[in-house]
């Protein structure tokens, strides 16, 4: 039995296996269309802000392509002393985001859209966790990089993987560290449908 029944498909502007993952895990059933768009980050933006241009744009490029549905785009950044971490990508950057990350406290934004068609009606929102990472051997990175191979996430780590032992303390929602802030989202979703009633 599903938790809550949508009048349409529920599709997601991504190729993250995790967002689509955890959509299901919270009984939604998910088609995916990937969103094609440039995800360069703009450092002087605001992170929170950043987030949620991007994932709007997301959205946005997959709701032109449908008549029905609601969309949804996701795109989540992780942030330490105002530097943006993107994906990595090779072995060595990956090893140098993992570095600079060992032993400090860093935050991940997690921004989303959701754009019901053919209403062309949206809502947006973020979320914010901070990620406390003790103090990393060199080996560990190493292993790290050798085993999990993150180099479609964000900040070279997926906290839902063997990195999980990388991480001291999280402050926050967990599900946004994964990459989708599942409570945020739904409680959005909830209001996107009762404006569709109105």
């Amino acid at each position: 039995m599903k938790f809550i029944e949508l009048p349409k498909p529920l599709i997601l502007a991504s190729q993250s296996p995790r967002r689509a993952q955890l959509l299901r895990h919270i009984g939604f059933e998910v088609d995916v269309i990937p969103a094609n768009i440039d995800e360069t980050a703009d450092s002087s933006a605001f992170p929170e802000k950043l987030a949620v241009d991007l994932a709007r744009q997301k959205a946005q490029a997959v709701a032109d392509q449908i008549k029905n549905g609601f969309v949804v785009g996701a795109d989540t950044l992780v942030v330490l002393s105002r530097e943006i971490l993107g994906k990595p990508r090779d072995a060595t950057e990956a090893r140098e985001m993992l570095h600079f990350l060992s032993g400090n406290t860093h935050e991940v934004f997690t921004g989303f859209a959701i754009i019901s068609r053919p209403e062309n009606l949206s809502v947006t929102g973020w979320e914010r966790t901070a990620v406390t990472f003790r103090e990393l051997e060199d080996w560990e990175i190493n292993r790290y990089i050798e085993i999990d191979h993150p180099f479609d996430k964000a900040g070279a780590y997926g906290i839902q993987d063997t990195s999980a032992l990388f991480v001291e303390s999280i402050h926050g929602c967990y599900y946004n560290v994964v990459g989708f802030p599942l409570t945020k989202f739904y409680v959005s979703l909830k209001s996107l449908l009762i404006r569709l009633e109105q």
